[in-house]
């Protein structure tokens, strides 16, 4: 805001330098830059010469002309010529001879001001000047006073909601031209809400589920460690006690291992409670979409990018949704890819639409592709890099929800995931 400040207060002082630069220049080349008032004496002096002799003239069309005076040639009297030649207060003096038939009748003077050229041209320019100044600075006003205080005030938002705090409301103005961002910031403000709530509730559910399980483990660890012992100090002397310690510490490990694959459950079914809109969407959109966000970022790391053909369909389910989903493939294709191309297909199968995302690289080992969806899972083509095994168990359970599906394939100097949306 402050630059911007500054920016009309550099208007105010331009004008007033160009201002001032245009009246000095027409005050220097004022002196013989006007001639129109010659054009008025030289009307006068053809009527005078036509006429033969000087008789008073009619100045009430003239603009520049204020006086005309006479001086006979044969006029002697130094008074009189010395008045003749006086300076007029103001104005400026021509003088012609008047001749007719050959013959030198006399003197003219003519008496003019030169209002009608450089001062009115000073006028004009400076009139122009003004209005264009008065035009950028409300200009500049109004982008100040209706877009960028407002946006100014705005702005605070973003910032409040990283500390957490959600519970501002945003203000929109009457000019409504930031009804989608303030709706935008509003919707991100509940959602972000809901997802605190539902953090706070799950960690809730979590702990007490941790207390619980703790508590229920400890039953059967403690058998584990009593049989254990008495194994160890040869306590029981026949095959068959030694046999049934064994039945029962297999059986209270076999209810561990239950507690632990409903600690797994619980927790692979909290990351999957996503909630999906029950809707429609234009297959044109999901691709545009797409399309302008990927294919700049393609170009910037240098990677072929290709989108293939498609017409415009209704699909079913959410495309907030679906493009998360879609996201997450091409930021693998991105990570586990080569980097040297990634393309998009469309083809229908089955009264489907099938979304194609192939990448070049390295494929994944074919015993591992039926685990590529469970939950925390991560290929041996991961190496070193960041991520937790959660991406593709989330698109799937997203697309389910959707009434859809998601499988990968192995392809030649690649990989290929597919997305299945129903029409």
């Amino acid at each position: 805001m402050k630059k911007f400040n500054g920016l009309m207060a550099a208007s105010v002082f331009l004008y007033l330098a160009i201002s001032a630069g245009l009246f000095f220049y027409f005050r220097n080349n004022a002196t013989g830059a006007d001639l129109s008032y010659k054009v008025e004496v030289n009307q006068v002096m053809r009527g005078l010469e036509n006429a033969g002799a000087f008789s008073e003239p009619d100045l009430r069309e003239a603009e520049n002309i204020r006086s005309v005076g006479f001086l006979p040639a044969e006029e002697t009297d130094v008074q009189e010529i010395r008045l003749f030649y006086q300076n007029r207060n103001g104005m400026r003096t021509a003088v012609r001879p008047l001749i007719a038939e050959e013959r030198l009748l006399g003197y003219v003077r003519f008496d003019y001001v030169e209002t009608a050229g450089s001062e009115k041209l000073l006028w004009v320019a400076e009139g122009v000047l003004l209005f264009a100044w008065a035009v950028v600075f409300a200009l500049l006003c109004y982008i100040r006073q209706m877009i960028l205080k407002p946006f100014h005030a705005l702005s605070e938002m973003p910032y409040e909601m990283s500390k957490g705090h959600l519970q501002g409301e945003l203000q929109e103005g009457k000019n409504r031209f930031f009804g989608k961002f303030v709706w935008g910031l509003c919707m991100l403000r509940d959602t972000l809400n809901m997802s605190k709530a539902r953090e706070l509730k799950l960690e809730k559910e979590r702990k007490l589920l941790l207390l619980s399980v703790s508590h229920d483990i400890k039953i059967p660890l403690s058998a584990i460690q009593l049989y254990a012992k008495a194994l160890r100090e040869t306590i029981y002397q026949t095959e068959a006690e030694r046999f049934r310690a064994a039945v029962q510490i297999e059986n209270h490990a076999k209810e561990i291992e239950d507690f632990v694959k409903e600690i797994v459950s619980t927790a692979s079914e909290e990351i999957a409670a996503l909630e999906v809109e029950d809707s429609e969407f234009y297959l044109k959109d999901f691709a545009d979409k797409i399309r302008a966000y990927y294919e700049p970022k393609c170009r910037l790391v240098l990677t072929d990018f290709g989108i293939g053909k498609y017409e415009n369909k209704l699909l079913k389910g959410d495309m907030d949704r679906a493009l998360e989903v879609m996201e997450n493939l091409m930021e693998n294709a991105f990570k586990y890819g080569d980097g040297k191309g990634i393309r998009i297909d469309f083809y229908e199968e089955d009264y489907c639409q099938v979304v194609s995302v192939y990448n070049t690289g390295a494929a994944v080992p074919e015993k591992e592709m039926p685990h590529l969806f469970d939950s925390f899972y991560r290929g041996s083509n991961a190496g070193n890099k960041s991520g937790n095994g959660l991406g593709l168990f989330i698109g799937r359970q997203l697309m389910l929800k959707m009434e859809g599906e998601i499988f990968a394939q192995r392809a030649e100097g690649g990989m290929r995931f597919c997305l299945v949306f129903r029409m």
